[in-house]
């Protein structure tokens, strides 16, 4: 009697996880699709994107598209500088963040209510605001037209959003813990590095992955900073595909957007690993 009941159960909830499935199908379609069209329209000949009705898929693989975006469009160059600049913010972000965030959540209030004022009033200024005075202060600096102009630029720019992100990741770990870790003797040291650091993973990790992303998309700073084509960032490569009378030269753009799209990806798994080990980490140590 008992198998009998918990085998009706058991297909009640199989029954149930049906549309549940069948939803995540359809928002993983719906997500992958504009990547798959990409995909698809890299290979396509210069004839099959004039035409009206054209499929989905080409006609065959036409690989001239990423002959001319690597060899003759410079997007090896482009994608070496995005690359540097990603990197390099992401691990100054991060490591800037991580000891501004932990004091700024365990500051007193009144400090940590002007430092948490200053961090939403700096996102409050549209860029377009800034952008000049930015402008006149890299050239100043003589950082104009320069990867490492770029760094700073995005470094400063990333620094408040991170900032807020890592408080509150911090705010979340119960004080408690540091307190017992302090009554076993450990110094602050120690009990940053065994007890706030593993539960902080995840939100080191959030951060890196946000910045990272960030940065390797950006197009505004770029455009108004660079101005030699041996410093264009990728976004920049990919916005000079126009042809006469500004008609888009979608093949190449497809092809080099695929491209640009990857590092992402890899990122993305790479980091959604180290922070899924990362909740599971400070889960046991919490």
């Amino acid at each position: 009697m008992t198998q009998n009941i918990v085998k009706p159960e058991k297909k009640k909830r199989k029954l149930y996880l049906i549309p549940t499935y069948f939803l995540v199908i359809c928002y993983v379609i719906f997500l992958g699709f504009p990547f798959l069209w990409m995909f698809a329209t890299s290979f396509k000949t210069p004839y099959e994107l004039l035409q009206l009705n054209q499929s989905l898929f080409p006609e065959g693989f036409y690989l001239q598209n990423y002959v001319d975006i690597l060899e003759k469009r410079g997007l090896i160059n482009s994608a070496k500088n995005s690359l540097v600049i990603a990197v390099c913010t992401t691990v100054l972000t991060t490591i800037l963040a991580v000891p501004a965030g932990y004091a700024i959540a365990r500051l007193r209030k009144i400090f940590s209510g002007a430092a948490t004022g200053w961090i939403l009033i700096s996102q409050v200024f549209p860029v377009s605001l800034i952008i000049i005075p930015l402008f006149m202060a890299v050239r100043r600096v003589g950082l104009l037209d320069s990867i490492w102009g770029l760094v700073l630029v995005y470094l400063v720019a990333a620094l408040p959003f991170a900032l807020w992100m890592l408080k509150g990741y911090v705010s979340a770990i119960p004080i408690d813990l540091e307190e017992a870790g302090a009554m076993d003797g450990l110094s602050s040291f120690q009990i940053l590095r065994y007890i706030v650091f593993p539960l902080l993973v995840p939100g080191i990790v959030a951060t890196a992955l946000f910045t990272f992303l960030n940065s390797w998309n950006e197009f505004f700073f770029a455009l108004v900073l660079i101005q030699s084509p041996e410093s264009e960032t990728l976004p920049l490569t990919l916005a000079r595909f126009m042809g006469s009378e500004g008609q888009v030269l979608l093949g190449p753009l497809a092809a080099g957007a695929f491209l640009a799209t990857i590092p992402s990806l890899l990122v993305f798994g790479i980091m959604q690993k180290k922070l899924a080990s990362g909740l599971l980490s400070g889960a046991v140590k919490g």
